[in-house]
């Protein structure tokens, strides 16, 4: 979530102010148009939850739209719970454990900023927009282990999840002394998760996925989503929602953000455009599902980068995320494994393709400006070793930490459901509830 030029943007002040001594509400007054645009693109962030619950929920069969939407909503619970008492710390603390994570005192339940404004925004409103990518992001990885999973096992494995691998990538990549904050002239780019939310989650997603085991019937048995009309209105409240999370991610109301908030546009629009395109010479018609998969692979390829390229390269970014993404689902059937929702395939594959191909569409006047800020030493193929720097991090923290959390989960309090409960569906055995107030026998479907 960091934007570098010349002059120190407004993020980088954010981030080094967490080592600053408490600046006083009554000392410096609030800009009330910052903070306003602050606290939409919070609750635009928040809003994708409930439209990521809708996405999924509308993908997995009737017996477990609940079960399956409720592993969205209630990391809005846990981690927002968390995120207030030690995840923001964990997060944005100074160096601790040499660099690994982030720890101050006066982060611990937020006991420190109750009047603290930074470059007149309320640290509240920043704390609060962090949280909800911290939210988001472990909400994600619930698409690979759908309709297969105890919903107590789903909350502990996101409990550690966020303790263990979120807030330690967060630190790394966004907090002012984090390594890879540091790497280089200009430090990995990564506006708004590229790194530390899609590729982080769909590492995780992948190895989770691996280790469950598919589904039972997969992939002989149809699974056919039980309500695309809903997955479609959950596509529509994340790309709404995705403006706040790229262009809030700036954090300011001004040139960048009217930057950011048009590349996600673009690049959204390329990807779904490019999808319908590649199933219309494939199949001879364009699907529902194909096209908000398609928004779905332009909106993570351009979150990483939307800060630096300019709307030629938000299309050729979103463009060729939809073609690398549609292949990567293709694969998916050649290997065999049950990503059930796809996170690995598009989150994990498009974002990363974001995270370093951005480098060779950064614009001009920010390219210029890092190398002012370097010294003249900034060049892009540099750049790219620190993005790679950053995936290989990345991949490496999330896959073993991943693998770790499994087995913790699994030998502890349960992970996978039971043949009969995965018969019944979620909805039934772990909730006791229908997804549609309906009575229905067939539980086998």
């Amino acid at each position: 979530m960091k934007l570098r030029s010349a002059a120190i943007p407004l993020f980088a002040l954010f981030a080094l102010s967490f080592s600053s001594p408490v600046i006083a509400a009554e000392n410096i007054s609030v800009d009330s148009g910052t903070t306003a645009w602050m606290l939409t693109s919070t609750a635009l962030v928040l809003l994708m939850v409930p439209g990521l619950a809708m996405f999924y929920g509308g993908l997995v069969r009737t017996k477990n739209v609940l079960g399956t939407m409720m592993h969205s909503y209630v990391a809005m619970a846990i981690i927002g719970v968390l995120w207030v008492v030690c995840g923001y710390s964990l997060a944005f603390g100074k160096n601790i454990l040499g660099g690994f994570i982030g720890w101050n005192n006066d982060y611990f339940l937020l006991k420190g900023i109750d009047d603290v404004i930074i470059n007149g925004v309320p640290e509240y409103v920043l704390a609060m927009f962090q949280g909800k990518f911290a939210i988001i992001t472990p909400a994600l990885i619930s698409g690979a282990l759908a309709e297969r999973v105890y919903f107590k096992g789903y909350t502990l494995f996101i409990t550690l999840w966020f303790l263990l691998i979120y807030c330690p990538l967060c630190h790394w990549i966004w907090a002012s002394d984090g390594w890879l904050y540091n790497a280089g002239a200009s430090g990995v780019i990564d506006l708004a998760g590229g790194l530390v939310i899609h590729v982080s989650a769909g590492v995780s997603a992948l190895v989770v996925a691996l280790l469950l085991g598919a589904r039972r019937g997969y992939p002989k048995t149809a699974m056919h989503p039980n309500n695309l009309v809903m997955t479609m209105m959950g596509a529509g409240l994340l790309w709404v929602g995705w403006f706040g999370f790229n262009a809030g991610s700036t954090v300011q109301s001004g040139l960048d953000t009217a930057r950011a908030l048009t590349m996600t546009q673009v690049s959204a629009a390329s990807g779904a455009l490019t999808w319908l395109v590649i199933e219309s010479i494939a199949f001879r018609k364009s699907t529902s599902l194909g096209f908000v998969s398609g928004i779905l692979a332009g909106l993570v390829v351009i979150t990483p980068a939307a800060g630096v390229v300019q709307p030629l390269g938000a299309i050729v970014l979103g463009a060729l995320s939809s073609f690398v993404c549609y292949f990567a689902l293709q694969a998916k059937m050649k290997f065999g494994y049950d990503d059930s929702l796809d996170c690995f395939g598009i989150h994990g594959v498009g974002s990363g393709l974001g995270v370093l191909l951005l480098c060779f569409f950064i614009r001009d006047s920010w390219m210029q400006d890092a190398a002012i800020s370097a010294g003249g030493s900034w060049n892009m193929w540099n750049q790219l070793v620190i993005q790679l720097k950053g995936i290989g991090a990345t991949i490496a923290l999330a896959a073993v930490g991943t693998f770790v959390i499994y087995f913790i989960v699994e030998k502890t309090i349960g992970f996978r459901i039971n043949e009969q409960e995965e018969i019944e569906g979620l909805d039934k055995s772990l909730h006791g509830e229908n997804g549609y107030g309906l009575i229905y026998s067939d539980y086998t479907g």
